[in-house]
């Protein structure tokens, strides 16, 4: 099937780049970043180096958390007038974790077309290399740096029974695990990464005591991301005998018949509603 011809004028494109290994990008990437009109870069001399050695003459701009509300206008203009765009971070797919997320959707709004082409992730690179459930999976990004606001998302990452994936700074790391011990345990399933794809990637757990203990010992360095194991799923405690007899007598005088009583008790308490609708009539046979 013949492919259309890229770029195409007015579009926005969301390109994957590298997050460690230049042999990552793809034919694709490579050809689109080299024909493109113009490319927003989230720190344009870090691209820069990536864009000057594919011979890419794009008009470059920067484009980050700082200058989000001054460019997003600016690039908009420029799709408008005909030209195409390309969005990239200093590592990995844009759009996540970053300001491309805020272009795209005004982008949409707009009435542009926005194209991804896809690439290297460090959150799913993490995930499918840590040996944890990835079927179902949580992606929570950077945490907030302090206060309430963190406590509470932690307080909810941790509680969750789904794999997590995240994202921190060198600086922060050791405090994040020393965090994650205080609200889920020694035990906790954690795979930390640093370096993926590059020749000295580094993956350490598999808990997140092993994981605490390695970091005091050895500073952190560069940007990390970390894979949680879900909390264990709680068993709900089965209501006794006489604890259903009673709440079913209770529910039978609120005016509920037996069968609709034995119904709804059933949701709550563990137990079948046909089980609970033979306790009454044991009840009814004892007492006769």
């Amino acid at each position: 099937m013949k492919q259309r011809a890229e770029p195409e004028a007015g579009v926005l494109y969301l390109v994957g780049t590298p997050i460690g290994h230049l042999g990552d990008l793809s034919p694709r990437a490579r050809a689109l970043l080299v024909a493109v009109d113009t490319i927003a870069c989230e720190d344009t001399r870090h691209s820069g180096q990536l864009l000057t050695a594919l011979g890419s003459k794009a008009r470059r701009c920067s484009f980050h958390q700082h200058n989000t509300h001054g460019r997003v206008p600016q690039l908009l203009s420029e799709l408008s007038n005909g030209h195409s765009v390309a969005v990239i971070s200093d590592a990995g797919l844009p759009g996540i974790s970053d300001p491309g997320e805020e272009l795209v959707a005004a982008a949409r709004q707009a009435g542009h077309s926005v194209i991804c082409i896809p690439g290297p992730c460090a959150a799913t690179t993490a995930l499918v290399s840590s040996g944890l459930p990835s079927n179902r999976f949580c992606f929570e990004g950077f945490l907030p740096a302090r206060g309430r606001e963190r406590r509470e998302r932690l307080t909810t990452v941790v509680e969750e029974q789904r794999t997590t994936v995240l994202y921190e700074a060198p600086h922060r790391l050791v405090k994040l695990l020393e965090e994650l011990r205080e609200l889920c345990g020694d035990e906790r399933a954690l795979q930390v990464t640093r370096e993926l794809t590059k020749r000295h990637e580094q993956q350490v757990g598999p808990t997140v005591i092993a994981a605490l203990s390695h970091f005091r010992e050895h500073s952190p360095q560069g940007e990390f991301t970390l894979v949680l194991g879900g909390a264990p799923q709680q068993q709900e405690a089965l209501m006794s005998d006489d604890q259903c007899r009673q709440r079913l007598a209770t529910l039978i005088d609120q005016g509920m018949k037996p069968s609709d009583a034995a119904k709804d008790l059933a949701r709550s308490a563990g137990r079948s509603r046909r089980e609970l609708y033979a306790l009454m009539h044991v009840e009814e046979k004892e007492a006769d």
